[in-house]
């Protein structure tokens, strides 16, 4: 570090010249002129081109003296400290969460757009089934039921038809999944296809709750299910804990903590359908003792109160529905996205096999029939048998 009169004076008795850079600061120079001779005690200057400068060749003026700006350079850095390059760090990893924020709500926002587009949808057919419903009972056509049960209500027969187009819809979603894990999609793709299975699920359970409102009966009774799904119905559905009991004997290479999750869901839906069966026996016990109990005059009040007391049979229905929704979504948070794939293709599968078999039962020979060919051969029966087996392996082919 130099006085300023000190670097100034020898440039005044040679040929060196001074150049302003800024305010505060001064780059001295030199000409090519030949070297003087220094004078006692000041610094030497090097020539080695036609212009050349010092060695710190810029300075800043800070009370009278004249101090090399990276001196300054160095000590501001040295005062901002490690904290500056955490701070870069911390800005970093901010804004790379702001990024995958928006890229998982814009993958949001197409999900919600899409189940909003098939509700809007279902909505429109169901408005066009009332009106043709209304069309046919115009003309006297009788829509829906079976010959055991006779005519049944306007909401029952929205309900099988919707029902029936249901089913359509899910061979369809069936034969996607099927493709999707044939071909080995990436999980993104897979996981629009799984979420659309489950909007799927979610639209039966709608149009079941809009059907327990007009008729209960319809749907706890099973009129609405071939013969070999009735024979397992419980409250209008499936049982969620003989579900997850069957995917458990199909599915594979689950991990520990998923054997735990799945063993809690199977033991919560178990207790939650025994409450839900005791409840109803209460309700058929409180039933019986109200009709049963009581004389002719006033057999019109017992009867109101029944009827009461039959309306609550919608509340179980809606309550076992929902705790079979919920199970679905549970099923589906629990596994990953090709084991959750693979396990609503497994539930598709075995409830078509189920109405497959409803089919065969439908079709058998009856026992005033002649089961024994000519050549003493059981045709009848043998053709049934492989048309087991072909809707078997039609099923199952991928498993």
């Amino acid at each position: 570090m130099y006085h300023s009169h000190v670097l100034e004076e020898p440039c005044k008795r040679s040929n060196y010249k001074t150049k302003a850079v800024g305010t505060g600061k001064m780059e001295v120079l030199c000409a090519t002129s030949a070297r003087p001779a220094a004078p006692l005690g000041y610094p030497r200057i090097l020539l080695c081109s036609s212009v050349v400068k010092f060695k710190f060749s810029c300075y800043i003026n800070i009370k009278g003296c004249l101090v090399p700006e990276s001196v300054i350079s160095k000590k501001a850095s040295s005062r901002r400290g490690p904290g500056a390059t955490s701070e870069r760090t911390s800005d970093a990893k901010t804004l790379r969460r702001l990024a995958q924020n928006r890229e998982a709500a814009k993958k949001s926002r197409l999900r919600k757009k899409a189940y909003v587009q098939q509700l809007e949808s279902s909505r429109i057919r169901l408005s066009q089934i009332e009106q043709d419903l209304q069309q046919s009972q115009t003309q006297g056509l009788l829509l829906g039921g079976s010959s055991g049960f006779g005519n049944i209500s306007q909401g029952a027969a929205i309900f099988d038809m919707e029902y029936a187009r249901w089913l359509d819809d899910d061979h369809r979603h069936m034969a996607e999944l099927r493709t999707a894990l044939q071909a080995h999609l990436s999980d993104s793709d897979l996981r629009t296809i799984v979420d659309r299975h489950i909007a799927h699920y979610d639209e039966i359970f709608h149009l079941k709750g809009v059907a327990a409102k007009s008729d209960v009966f319809h749907l706890i009774t099973g009129m609405w299910t071939s013969p070999a799904e009735h024979c397992f119905l419980w409250l209008g559905g499936f049982r969620p804990s003989d579900l997850i009991k069957m995917l458990i004997s199909q599915l594979d290479l689950l991990t520990e903590q998923q054997l735990m999750d799945i063993y809690s869901l199977q033991h919560s839906s178990q207790q939650a359908e025994a409450a839900l069966s005791q409840g109803l026996d209460q309700l058929q016990q409180s039933l019986i003792d109200t009709i049963a109990i009581g004389s002719v005059s006033d057999g019109m009040h017992h009867m109101a109160v029944a009827l009461g007391k039959l309306a609550n049979l919608e509340g179980f229905v809606r309550q076992a529905d929902n705790l079979r929704q919920q199970t679905l979504h549970q099923l589906h948070r629990i596994f990953t996205v090709r084991q959750a794939a693979k396990c609503f293709l497994v539930i598709g599968e075995y409830y078509g096999r189920l109405r497959a078999l409803s089919s065969l039962w439908a079709s058998r020979p009856h026992p005033h029939q002649n089961l024994i060919g000519n050549d003493g051969s059981c045709q009848t029966t043998s053709t049934g048998l492989h048309m087991l087996q072909s809707s078997g392996h039609n099923h199952f082919n991928n498993f």
